[in-house]
């Protein structure tokens, strides 16, 4: 048997010990999600439990804090505080696993009338469409505007 015939397949063996190796580290993270965190506000049950209707809006934020965002429809009020469970891999790619929304209902006297918890299931996805408000004049540079108006020709 030659050298070469012998040293082949210890070259073949070490490659594939190499590639399987490899593959075995990306079995564990690799593209799987692995890792989990919370965004946005988190919402304890205790918490929850203590939002009742009839109690005051200054009651509310001191238990909740103050809302991620409101909503005034005439003389009616909405707090609401937003929880995302986000999953992320290694390398950074993330996906929402979980949202919740807690929406707090107040009437004209700034007291609670419902509270809803709102989940992904509850929420209707739909394709966002990127516009462009048109506003004055063109979009121009800071130096296109400044040579603009000393020449009064338009050069780009």
């Amino acid at each position: 048997m030659s050298l070469r015939h012998s040293i082949v397949p210890a070259v073949a063996i070490t490659l594939l010990m190499a590639l399987g190796s490899g593959l075995a580290g990306c079995a564990n993270t690799g593209l799987a999600f692995s890792k989990t965190r919370t965004e946005g506000f988190s919402i304890p049950e205790d918490a929850l439990q203590q939002i009742r209707p009839g109690v005051s809006r200054d009651f509310v934020e001191i238990v909740l804090g103050s809302p991620q965002t409101t909503n005034t429809l005439g003389a009616e009020l909405a707090f609401y505080y937003i929880e995302t469970k986000v999953a992320e891999t290694e390398f950074g790619a993330s996906r929402p696993v979980e949202r919740t929304v807690l929406a707090v209902y107040f009437d004209s006297n700034n007291r609670v009338t419902d509270k809803a918890v709102y989940t992904l299931q509850d929420g209707k996805v739909f394709a966002t469409v990127p516009r462009r408000t048109p506003g004055y004049g063109d979009d121009e540079t800071f130096v296109q505007a400044i040579l603009k108006s000393v020449s009064g020709i338009n050069l780009f």
